[in-house]
């Protein structure tokens, strides 16, 4: 039963990496910025289409998949140290510091949509909740999920000052990165005044709370993922198959008309509450759904395919930023802002499986790879990266 809880995990992990791969094509080639004033790159209608398609059923719908399995991997990480007598709190504080260390490394050299230092960072937040029940993690989760919804509510329209500034940070970076050098790149994704910043340089206490903020907002799925695994969901897929189903049915509906309204009525002063409500809500729509199919296919090669890549998601993220941007940037083939919204759909599709035809070979040999054993070399304070048992116990 164990084995079982812990593939479905894993292949969780894997389905999310997927659909992260496909939302981040648009920042990859489009720019982080760019990916939301796709005007400037003329699209086709077939290619708005398909934009819009990765909008609305994709993106920020698969990261807090992620952002879940992180909260739920947390707790399990502590029960498991606990259980051979270690104390977790000085091992999660050198987890949290190893990821923030590695996604500076990433976002400085190799690609800006870097989310680890964010995970290492809110990692330190989790504390306060780690010994919280699982009822009281979940309605912290529904106030803050619901707060933040109603807060979004209304229309944010850039001035034309706002405009400006953003118009040409992308065209300055739709320049640079198709011709630019690494060195370049670099040089402008490190250190090129990017529209938020330049928007507050006369207020930047405005800007402190919103990167205040910005955690906080997030904080739901992370709070639901550690409930989640307090109470020991996923354990027996079988015997809450019935619950996957109604939740699935529910969830995912609501949540595509919410995202809907997002995207395809921007104008609407309802805008922003779909994008915030319905975001999470889909995301919690397709756990359910992945977890109901999983309990039918289990051993069926598509699951037994996320499960290797899911085992190895921090290596494979990794190589996704270096293929990527090898692609698209001018150090490589130069394909910024060319290769259309449906060819990146292929594209992934195509990387991802590659990445689970070699995640496979490479378990056959190996149990973990490389960033994963030093993440657990790191947290657990030994060459080995096995947990020392203590006949103490922790806390």
């Amino acid at each position: 039963m164990v084995r079982q809880r812990v593939q479905l995990i894993d292949s969780l992990r894997g389905f999310s990496l997927f659909g992260i791969l496909l939302a981040n094509l648009l920042i990859f080639q489009y720019g982080l910025f760019g990916q939301n004033l796709i005007s400037f790159y003329k699209l086709s209608e077939f290619d708005f289409g398909s934009y819009k398609f990765i909008q609305i059923f994709v993106e920020g719908s698969f990261m807090p998949i992620f952002t879940f399995l992180f909260g739920y991997s947390l707790i399990k990480l502590v029960e498991s140290l606990r259980a051979k007598g270690r104390k977790s709190r000085w091992s999660l504080v050198r987890r949290f510091l190893m990821l923030i260390t590695l996604g500076l490394l990433h976002g400085t050299f190799i690609w800006e949509g870097d989310i680890l230092t964010f995970y290492g960072g809110i990692g330190f937040f989790l504390f306060i909740f780690i010994n919280r029940k699982p009822k009281t993690l979940i309605i912290w989760g529904a106030a803050i999920l619901l707060s933040m919804t109603a807060i979004s509510y209304g229309k944010y329209e850039e001035n034309s000052k706002e405009k400006a500034i953003t118009a040409s940070y992308v065209e300055k970076t739709a320049d640079s990165y198709k011709h630019g050098t690494y060195l370049e790149i670099k040089n402008q994704r490190n250190n090129g005044e990017d529209p938020l910043t330049t928007m507050f340089d006369d207020e930047p206490f405005v800007l402190l709370v919103i990167m205040l903020f910005a955690p906080i907002a997030s904080a739901p799925l992370f709070l639901f993922g550690m409930a989640a695994a307090k109470l020991n969901l996923f354990a027996n897929p079988t015997s809450e198959r019935k619950s996957y189903f109604k939740y699935m049915v529910i969830l995912i509906p609501l949540g595509l008309i919410f995202k809907g309204v997002a995207y395809l009525a921007e104008d609407s002063n309802f805008a922003s509450i779909g994008l915030t409500g319905g975001a999470p809500m889909l995301s919690l729509g397709y756990i359910a759904a992945f977890a109901y199919l999983f309990t039918s296919y289990a051993h069926a090669l598509p699951f037994r395919a996320f499960e290797s890549v899911g085992k190895l998601s921090l290596t494979n993220y990794i190589m996704q930023s270096v293929i990527c941007t090898s692609i698209f940037y001018g150090y490589g083939l130069g394909w910024f802002g060319d290769f259309g919204t449906f060819n990146s759909i292929l594209l992934g599709i195509a990387l991802f499986t590659l990445q689970c035809w070699i995640s496979t070979v490479y378990l056959k040999k190996y149990n973990r790879g490389p960033l994963e054993l030093l993440v657990r070399i790191v947290t657990n304070f030994s060459w080995n990266g096995r947990v020392k048992t203590s006949s103490k116990g922790g806390i």
